[in-house]
């Protein structure tokens, strides 16, 4: 019998160890927005999304971006996630993560809470268009809404996110 050392590890995974690496902290930062500042949630979704990629890495990684549908895979675990949610959970209004360094931490705090108070399509919407700077095309395939309907959606979050935020916007968008 002819025996052969094992070969190194299929290319397959190592392609994905890379990817999961160059990309998993966007997926946090942009899993974390959509959770309204839910650090720890934002890290089981994005892990989520990560695990849901790796079983199709072969096909997956074959596509033109595989980063945008990454995005796609997450935000679509969020609004599961938000659908499937227990009753029995309880949102707190403590805020425990340590505001980034960059930017105004004033300003991030106030949106990432006023962001908590939409439902989580609009989130998802207002995250995607402005965060992710997609277009509304690409918002639209992610959500999978008509673009009309991101554009609505997007008009009325804004205005509903005005409105939560009140008198803080005008004293935060001060020079």
């Amino acid at each position: 019998m002819n025996r052969t050392t094992p070969s190194a590890a299929p290319e397959g995974p190592l392609d994905f160890r890379e990817f999961a690496v160059s990309r998993g902290r966007h997926l946090v930062r942009t899993a974390y927005l959509l959770t309204g500042g839910d650090a720890h949630l934002a890290e089981d979704l994005a892990q989520e999304a990560l695990a849901r990629l790796y079983g199709r890495w072969r096909r997956i990684s074959r596509l033109e971006n595989p980063a945008g549908y990454a995005q796609t895979v997450l935000v679509n675990s969020f609004l599961t996630y938000r659908r499937r949610r227990s009753s029995s959970e309880h949102v707190t209004d403590t805020f425990t993560e340590t505001a980034g360094r960059e930017g105004d931490p004033a300003l991030r705090v106030t949106l990432i809470r006023a962001l908590r108070e939409l439902p989580a399509q609009d989130r998802a919407v207002l995250v995607l268009r402005f965060w992710e700077d997609r277009s509304v095309e690409e918002t639209a395939a992610v959500l999978r809404l008509s673009a009309s309907g991101v554009r609505s959606r997007s008009s009325r979050a804004l205005t509903r996110l005005r409105e939560v935020l009140g008198a803080e916007l005008d004293e935060l968008t001060r020079p």
